[in-house]
């Protein structure tokens, strides 16, 4: 049986699906982007640095949303519109795991939602 987790303090889905779905020990969060529901659902795009912790921000309410932590994290696959912007992402992507960090890929893609620079997906298991 699958339970949809949605929570009002990460950016709300733009398109038909939800934030995230946990089934069984599972949770499978939806790829975030930097949204700020705090600021009426603003975009974050004053520097990759903001754009990526706000990304991470959302993401971590989605996940205490449903139960789990950042430590519960397994995999994770991050999208950015540019690989210049790879070892930025990378340290603070990083900062957010204590100890053992997921499996993950990183790929460079041509466009990304609402034109921002990363988005980032998330699986995680208790």
């Amino acid at each position: 049986m699958k339970k949809i987790i949605n929570t009002p303090k990460a950016g709300q889905p733009i398109g038909p699906y939800n934030q995230a779905v946990e089934v069984g020990n599972t949770l499978y969060i939806s790829g975030q982007i930097a949204i700020d529901a705090a600021n009426g659902g603003a975009l974050v795009q004053t520097s990759l640095e903001d754009e990526t912790n706000q990304v991470l921000k959302n993401l971590g309410y989605i996940l205490e949303e449903a139960g789990y932590t950042f430590e519960d994290v397994v995999k994770s696959s991050i999208f950015l519109s540019d690989m210049n912007s790879f070892a930025t992402v990378n340290e603070i992507y990083g900062s957010v795991f204590e100890k053992d960090y997921p499996a993950r890929e990183t790929v460079e893609v041509s466009k990304l939602p609402k034109g921002v620079n990363v988005e980032i997906s998330m699986i995680a298991v208790k």
